[in-house]
């Protein structure tokens, strides 16, 4: 795998970048080819804990990971086991889509516990009225009813949209466009 390893408001020191390529080299197994994919690792400090931000695009998939911890080790181990457990509990569904050729990329031949295999099914389904509303109108709405997102119909410009709390206490809008 290559590696694109920076810091921000950091220096990213030799030891530092060994240990992410040698934790990270570890995903090498689940990748047909590793040597041409490419891991984009970003490092930076956020109060007192250190956040680390990993990267893997992939063909028609892109695998991202990010935790923090007080101890920069520690951040690097909790990113590689995300990334680990996301394309572990996903192998059931890649694989079954390799037969289109998008998931060509992906080694299968690791084995899965029942258990990971089973999760994430869908268990409720909620139909929503999308009324017309500002941005801030969405917020105060999201805000009001607990969630840590919302949907809405832009009254600028009358695309669907979700508004959504962000780790950092702001707020994100995914627009959609026809």
């Amino acid at each position: 795998m290559v590696f694109n390893i920076r810091g921000s408001k950091l220096e990213v020191t030799e030891a530092i970048k060994a240990y992410i390529e040698k934790r990270i080299g570890r995903l090498d197994k689940y990748f047909e080819n590793p040597g041409e994919m490419k891991a984009n690792v970003l490092v930076h400090p956020s109060g007192v804990s250190q956040v680390v931000e990993v990267t893997i695009p992939a063909p028609k998939v892109i695998l991202r990971a990010e935790d923090r911890d007080k101890d920069l080790y520690t951040a690097i181990d909790g990113v590689v086991e995300k990334l680990e457990r996301q394309i572990r509990k996903n192998k059931t569904k890649m694989k079954h889509k390799i037969h289109n050729e998008r998931f060509t990329f992906m080694n299968m031949d690791f084995d899965i516990t029942e258990e990971e295999e089973n999760k994430n099914t869908i268990i409720k389904r909620k139909q929503v009225d999308v009324k017309p509303m500002s941005e801030e109108e969405a917020v105060l709405q999201m805000d009001l009813l607990g969630h840590d997102f919302f949907v809405f119909k832009n009254a600028e410009d009358g695309h669907i949209a979700v508004v959504y709390k962000r780790k950092d206490n702001n707020y994100g809008i995914i627009e959609t466009h026809e």
